[in-house]
């Protein structure tokens, strides 16, 4: 459960504390640091595979508790969301941390008068317009498109063959032909070292591309890379049947098991919901993403063993599915702010009266000339 709250409460203060500019990079890192807790788990594997005894696994198990206790350790000198303190009408604190963190302790800087102003006149309009509850999730039609994305977005991070891969690899690699544990351990730790470089890079660029097409380059490979793999396991079948090794195979099968990763979840979430439900947003799509895990958990071994290679063929179809839907219901969400994508689906009136409001506020500061410059914080984005 503990983790549950860190992803929710995490993802939100990165994408809340970020510089406009800055969000989708450091958003993405924080879904792609995942392989750094990977590739350290695969190495302690590797240094206690080989222990005779309990400890074999009560050390990988003790060593678990060293995030955690380095998190609670130095969670007190995180800032706090700005958003959040405005929400609290402790508006010289939020505007306090924009300043040293957007600004670099320039107080009169136009870039945070226009933030301040967004969020100050979105957080009200939001407040105003909805009652804060869970059924404000499927109260309106653009609530329900939200909370409908979410939900596919929470499976398809867990059912997109990612858990056949990380959780099953005993059998993929016994597939495969790689039997000992000296193979297995080593083969495991470089794939989370290239899943952690690919997701990176991916991070690092993720503001050059359209979220929504990039959505549809990671679904349209990850559908090539297991059309690949389901020929080249269908091969390998083939081989051990008739007692013999396909080395062809084989190598084909890890070049293909080696997939990128797209770290665009998190980015995404938070630019879908706006701030007031933001929290209950992300908790849906890991409710759905801990439900698909537990799914696959129990299917992809019993599929595995009844049906072989063709299992993964199921896979190449529901990826395909995943292409589908985000053609179809994904929205574009890059160059926009947080305050900006807060009406995605809610009209023209909303977002113009937030914008009204942002001009007002800037004009009685005296930097309404600056907004024809930056319209909302679009340049910022």
């Amino acid at each position: 459960m503990g983790i549950l709250f860190a992803i929710i409460s995490g993802s939100c203060l990165i994408g809340e504390l970020a510089h406009p500019k800055e969000r989708a990079v450091l958003t993405s890192l924080f879904n792609a640091s995942y392989f750094i807790g990977s590739i350290i788990a695969c190495a302690i594997a590797i240094a206690t595979v080989n222990i005779i005894g309990d400890w074999s696994w009560r050390l990988p198990s003790l060593l678990q508790m060293g995030p955690s206790v380095l998190q609670i350790a130095t969670v007190f000198l995180l800032p706090e969301s700005p958003r959040w303190l405005v929400s609290q009408d402790r508006e010289e604190e939020a505007y306090a941390i924009l300043v040293k963190y957007h600004a670099e302790g320039d107080s009169d800087n136009v870039i945070v008068l226009a933030e301040m102003a967004q969020i100050r006149s979105t957080i009200k309009l939001e407040m105003e317009s909805n009652k804060q509850s869970w059924f404000t999730m499927v109260k309106k039609a653009g609530m329900r498109r939200r909370v409908l994305i979410a939900v596919f977005l929470g499976l398809f991070t867990q059912m997109s063959g990612n858990t056949l891969l990380s959780y099953y690899t005993n059998l993929l690699y016994t597939m495969m032909g790689y039997t000992t544990s000296y193979a297995k351990t080593r083969i495991n730790i470089a794939n989370q070292c290239w899943s952690l470089l690919s997701a990176t890079l991916i991070a690092l660029y993720v503001t050059r591309f359209r979220r929504r097409v990039a959505f549809m380059v990671s679904s349209s490979t990850m559908v090539v890379c297991f059309v690949a793999m389901t020929i080249a396991f269908q091969r390998l079948s083939v081989a051990d049947d008739k007692g013999v090794k396909n080395h062809a195979a084989s190598i084909t099968a890890m070049v293909f098991y080696f997939a990128c990763n797209n770290a665009l979840v998190y980015t995404y979430l938070i630019e879908l919901f706006p701030y007031a439900v933001r929290t209950r947003g992300i908790g849906i799509e890991q409710i759905f993403g801990k439900a698909g895990g537990f799914f696959s958990n129990f299917v992809n071994p019993i599929a595995m063993k009844a049906i072989g290679w063709k299992f993964f063929a199921i896979y190449c179809g529901w990826i395909f599915f995943e292409f589908c839907f985000q053609y179809f219901i994904y929205p574009e969400t890059r160059g926009r702010t947080l305050e900006e994508l807060a009406f995605l689906f809610e009209g023209q009136e909303m977002a113009d009266q937030a914008v009204h409001a942002v001009e007002k506020q800037l004009g009685e500061k005296g930097g309404i000339e600056t907004i024809e410059e930056i319209p909302s914080g679009r340049s910022a984005a």
